[in-house]
């Protein structure tokens, strides 16, 4: 015959909050115990995917353990996973080099014109000369 169980707590309805399983006690009685909620890996903040090095815990669970657990040694550390950091420095890097390369064609460009202003007012004091 089936042993009847009862919920331990005061609350009664079946909520996302209040699962419980049954559980066979050394004395041979079945009783209800508490399921505490799944924990979510915390996830980068660019991608989505599960940041590595960080335990997977409730959020109130996180004020409890120590700071370095929360994080790992790099810039970004507890946000963003290692391929996003990367992405990251490369594009500024890219984005830099991109200003130098820009900077050095606008001096180039500058020193064109001059050297055919220069050229030009050359040949219009030889025209003049001849006259």
């Amino acid at each position: 015959m089936a042993q009847r169980v009862t919920y331990r707590r005061r609350l009664s309805y079946n909520t996302k909050s209040n699962k419980h399983r049954v559980v066979k006690t050394p004395g041979g009685k079945l009783v209800y115990q508490l399921v505490k909620k799944r924990a979510s890996a915390p996830k980068c903040g660019d991608c989505g995917d599960a940041l590595a090095g960080i335990p997977v815990l409730r959020p109130a669970a996180y004020a409890r353990i120590s700071k370095n657990q929360k994080s790992v040694n790099r810039a970004y550390g507890g946000s963003r996973c290692a391929g996003c950091v990367r992405n990251r420095i490369v594009r500024s890097f890219l984005i830099e080099e991109q200003k130098i390369v820009k900077k050095v064609l606008k001096q180039q460009e500058v020193e064109a014109q001059a050297a055919a202003s220069a050229a030009k007012a050359k040949s219009s004091k030889k025209k003049v000369a001849k006259k």
